[in-house]
């Protein structure tokens, strides 16, 4: 976790998605650690309950809303009373994803549809909706969480890639059009991440052993490694950063 302090975070409202466990856990950490008031959204209710509660309990702002991203209508509903109880949100950070393993050969429309549902399509609506009040309140910083699997070409999870490289585009396309109400909009890619999700289902000694041979830093990437480049596309410090691709995954691109 980083040690540096942005002042221009202290008292803005960020939005993170998928907030309640693994990367999306350690945005919501360090921003409210850096005194943004943060709302964050997940399907899992226990665990966002309990780290509201523990961030409160340590002096910090933050609410957990259980919200399904996959229901559009409701995570609009449900950005806007996050908006009426603590005003404009200046960041957004759309993370919310799944790396369900799949194959071409067995996917089906309705699980690519899904798919997207869950990896791209609520990045879509999420940037729709803050953007007026984030306009109004001055600019801001709408992050969309990407993955250096798109540009590696990994299989696995065709579905997901293919989200994942939309993500970027989509980057591009938003950061031109709201550039002119000063906020700016970039793409954080990581690599491996490890999370306990990760740690669970995919590390092994074999797959760790490959990992360090393809990085170029011979060390595991932390949620928080991740969590330090959001901090910094939050803030002022960045201001004039827009339209980019950010990987951060030990030099394994």
């Amino acid at each position: 976790m980083t040690d540096t302090v942005y002042p221009s975070l202290a008292g803005r409202h960020a939005l993170v998605s998928g907030g309640a466990s693994g990367i999306g856990e350690a945005l919501v950490r360090s921003l409210a650690q850096q005194g943004c008031l943060v709302s964050f959204f997940d399907i899992d209710k226990e665990a966002g309950e309990a780290l509201t509660n523990e961030l409160i309990q340590s002096g910090l702002k933050a609410q957990f809303s259980y919200v399904d991203l996959t229901n559009i209508e409701l995570l609009q509903a449900e950005i806007h009373n996050r908006i009426a109880a603590w005003g404009a949100i200046r960041i957004l950070v759309n993370n919310a994803a799944n790396d369900h393993r799949h194959t071409l050969a067995s996917m089906t429309p309705e699980q690519f549809d899904s798919c997207m549902s869950v990896n791209l399509k609520h990045h879509v609506f999420a940037a729709q909706t803050v953007a007026p009040g984030m306009a109004e309140a001055g600019g801001g910083s709408i992050i969309n969480m990407s993955s250096n699997s798109w540009i590696l070409g990994l299989e696995g999870y065709p579905g997901y890639v293919t989200a994942k490289a939309g993500i970027s585009g989509l980057t591009k396309a938003l950061a031109r059009e709201l550039g002119r109400n000063k906020i700016r909009v970039n793409t954080v890619l990581p690599g491996w991440v490890m999370t306990e999700k990760q740690k669970q289902l995919w590390l092994t000694p074999e797959a760790e052993a490959e990992l360090m041979v393809q990085q170029a830093l011979k060390e595991k990437m932390e949620p928080s490694d991740v969590a330090d480049l959001v901090l910094f596309l939050g803030s002022d410090d960045s201001r004039m950063m827009t339209g980019q691709n950010l990987i951060v995954d030990g030099g394994r691109v």
